[in-house]
């Protein structure tokens, strides 16, 4: 009994300063992990979006690519095809892709066009067999 009693009157004659550490030290954590690196990319991002020009090749939140082609306030128009412009938001932009890292998209690469080729004939000899679009039945078992 008398040892409960010891350590009760220990236990508060603490400061109140120490009681509260634990709490100061989350909040200290918190801000250093969570909310700084999160302003750090909020300006990052207003600064990339201030610094889009005409010309630009883009890629948007959304994953699609396209040039720059007209500035109007807070909207950008990207040029995704020949022909088929899009209305976007301007802090919809992600990043900028650099020149010498930017895929053609007026003409396909060698790769590509050796693969259109190789499907053109592998689809013309699936039709010449008669299967081109015939499936295999699921079988019952």
């Amino acid at each position: 009994m008398f040892l409960t009693l010891f350590a009760q009157s220990k236990s508060s004659s603490g400061s109140p300063l120490v009681a509260l550490l634990p709490f100061i030290l989350i909040a200290v954590a918190m801000y250093f992990l969570l909310i700084r690196p999160q302003r750090r990319r909020m300006a990052e991002q207003r600064n990339l979006a201030s610094a889009v020009q005409e010309g630009d090749e883009v890629m948007t939140t959304a994953g699609i690519y396209g040039f720059v082609t007209a500035i109007d306030g807070d909207v950008i128009w990207l040029d995704i095809a020949d022909g088929v412009d899009i209305r976007i938001a301007r802090q919809a932009v992600s990043r900028r892709i650099p020149a010498e890292e930017a895929p053609s998209l007026t003409a396909p690469t060698d790769a590509a066009a050796e693969q259109a080729d190789d499907d053109e004939q592998d689809g013309d000899a699936a039709s010449a067999n008669g299967t081109k679009g015939e499936r295999d039945a699921p079988s019952a078992d």
